[in-house]
C-alpha cells in the first residue's frame, strides 16, 4: 500500500524514551495535574513526583550501563552517543 509505514519506521525505540528527560517529566507533569484533579493533598503530590523521578533516574542508569557493557563486550572502545543525558 502507497504510503504507508514500514515495520522499522513504525518501532517505538523505548530505549530512547525511556532514557529521556523530557519523557520523565511529562509522566510527572500529567501524575501531577491528575492527582489535583482528584483532590489529592499536596504531600502525596510531591512525594509521587519524587518516586516517578527516582524512577526514571534508576530506570535511565540501568540503560545506560546496559549499553556501556554491550560496548565494551562487542569490544567497541568509542563512547556512546545517544544519550539522552
Amino acid at each position: 500500500m502507497k504510503g504507508s509505514k514500514n515495520d522499522e519506521e513504525t518501532k517505538v525505540d523505548w530505549r530512547r524514551k525511556l532514557t529521556s528527560r523530557k519523557f520523565w517529566v511529562a509522566i510527572i507533569g500529567f501524575s501531577t495535574a491528575m492527582l489535583t484533579v482528584l483532590n489529592v493533598n499536596s504531600l502525596t503530590i510531591e512525594q509521587v513526583a519524587a518516586i516517578i523521578s527516582a524512577l526514571g533516574t534508576l530506570v535511565s542508569y540501568i540503560i545506560s550501563e546496559g549499553m556501556t557493557d554491550v560496548a565494551e563486550h562487542n569490544g567497541n572502545d568509542r563512547k556512546i552517543s545517544k544519550t539522552s543525558f
